[in-house]
């Protein structure tokens, strides 16, 4: 990698980061429109937002491997085109059945683009270097979560939802003269062979759980079928486990990596802290519009709040990092997460503009540190040999969990509002607010793994230690000595 190219390629790969995830929501205020355009109803198009995550679920874990086989640039280049022509294919797509061919096109080259380019991050920046290289392509995603509902409001409304997807074409072509420019085709030291029974069962398992929780989300009422899918998921990742536990150095799921405790926070605590925040862009503008009176566009509005937050963030944290380290900032601000979290669960028609206002900018704030935090500990103490494979097993459960931020959101206030006696379908401020306390409560995954930590956990990333251990004990995985 030339020298000015670590900088470069890190701005080209938060920018194709942000496309990916832009394009899981953006099309979400669409739906009637294309409904309309595919004469269909509006719910069939739900199919083509699972169909989209199915395939993104079902093809990062191969991500790392296909990497080190082929080489960065072969792979990167070949998703960015994959994804561009499929953008341009939605755009075009005439009939319902097209546009989810397309879709699932589009998943695979977007599988493929946000993990690789997080592995040729991982791989050029030393360690020293890691915190804010990642927080430079977290902030990007969090940020199109947000934006993409009203963005592509605007653009339906104002153009067509056929925009939507042609707006990626110029971006994805700069992006591939980029990075046939600034990416060196490296591969891997060793390439051992492909897991295909882990990656089966295991894709197989994820297409399930999806498509299970998307089920339930539409109708919580016919939950047979969900259900036995979902045993169906937990009966092939069981299997998928044990198979992977015959050959644990060279299987998709990364049992090596896994045995730091610094990586299992971002695997296990971290998954219930991403669901919990994709809970909230989902339930808080329905709550506006519907209990509040709100018009669309001004409960969108206020998601733009979160992402003037989630920006404010990104030059404070290495400082803040650096200041009191990773085990107890990821303690504390998760407790300011939640916090905040469960304070949007008092708002009401009468509460002041200014508060929500408040209360949303410092939540971006926080969720964006915490984020960045967690996300740049999972790979402190991962050796360089070892970052493909898990990069490709954390992309993932990354995007298994983010994915499921809405199902479990619409699964949670379908669930509260039957037991409060009434039908979803006139959804009353209480069961927003219930179901906006249990997304508070699935927040505190990371604080409860974070108190395991050594206190000098990932020190090399933060360049924090406590005054009182020299750094000649620092030690791998930010153990005691």
């Amino acid at each position: 990698m030339r020298p000015s190219a670590p900088r470069r390629v890190t701005i080209l790969i938060a920018g194709a980061a942000f496309m990916e995830l832009l394009d899981a929501t953006i099309i979400t205020t669409a739906l009637p429109q294309m409904a309309l355009s595919f004469h269909v109803g509006p719910v069939s198009l739900n199919i083509g937002m699972t169909a989209y995550l199915l395939t993104l679920a079902v093809f990062m874990p191969i991500s790392g491997w296909m990497a080190d086989h082929m080489g960065w640039r072969t792979v990167f280049v070949s998703a960015i085109g994959a994804f561009t022509v499929a953008s341009g294919l939605c755009g075009m797509a005439a009939t319902l059945p097209l546009f989810i061919l397309f879709r699932i096109l589009q998943g695979m080259g977007g599988a493929m683009m946000v993990p690789v380019g997080r592995l040729i991050i991982l791989r050029i920046t030393p360690k020293e270097g890691l915190t804010q290289a990642l927080t430079m392509i977290t902030w990007p995603g969090l940020s199109a979560l947000v934006i993409g509902p009203p963005l592509g409001g605007f653009i339906t409304t104002y153009f067509s939802w056929h925009w939507i997807f042609f707006i990626n074409l110029p971006i994805g072509a700069m992006a591939l003269v980029m990075a046939l420019a600034w990416i060196d085709n490296i591969r891997g030291d060793e390439v051992h062979p492909f897991d295909w029974s882990t990656f089966l069962l295991g894709g197989f398992a994820s297409a399930c759980l999806v498509w299970a929780m998307e089920q339930l989300s539409i109708d919580v009422e016919n939950w047979h079928s969900p259900l036995a899918i979902l045993l169906v998921s937990a009966l092939s990742g069981t299997v998928a486990v044990l198979l992977a536990r015959r050959k644990p150095h060279t299987a998709l799921i990364d049992f090596d990596s896994l045995a730091h405790k610094t990586y299992a926070l971002g695997v296990y605590g971290a998954s219930g802290f991403r669901v919990a925040v994709g809970v909230l862009p989902f339930l808080l503008p329905l709550m506006f519009q519907l209990t509040f009176g709100m018009t669309a566009f001004h409960a969108g509005l206020y998601l733009l709040v979160l992402f003037a937050g989630d920006f404010s963030m990104k030059a404070l944290v290495l400082p803040i990092l650096r200041r009191w380290g990773f085990r107890t900032v990821i303690a504390f601000n998760g407790l300011l997460v939640m916090a905040t979290i469960a304070l949007c669960a008092t708002f009401t028609p009468h509460t002041p503009i200014t508060l929500i206002i408040v209360i949303l900018f410092f939540h971006g704030g926080f969720r964006s540190l915490e984020f960045s935090a967690v996300g740049t500990l999972a790979f402190a103490d991962i050796p360089q040999e070892g970052m493909s494979r898990a990069n490709g097993f954390l992309s993932t459960v990354m995007q298994l969990s983010s994915g499921m931020g809405v199902a479990v959101g619409a699964i949670s206030i379908s669930l509260i509002a039957a037991a409060r006696g009434h039908s979803v379908a006139h959804p009353e401020l209480m069961d927003f607010r219930l179901t906006i306390l249990v997304a508070a409560l699935l927040s505190i995954g990371p604080v409860v793994n974070s108190l395991r930590l050594d206190p000098r956990a990932g020190a090399a990333a933060s360049g924090h230690l406590p005054p009182t251990l020299p750094p000649d004990q620092l030690l791998d995985d930010g153990q005691c000595c």
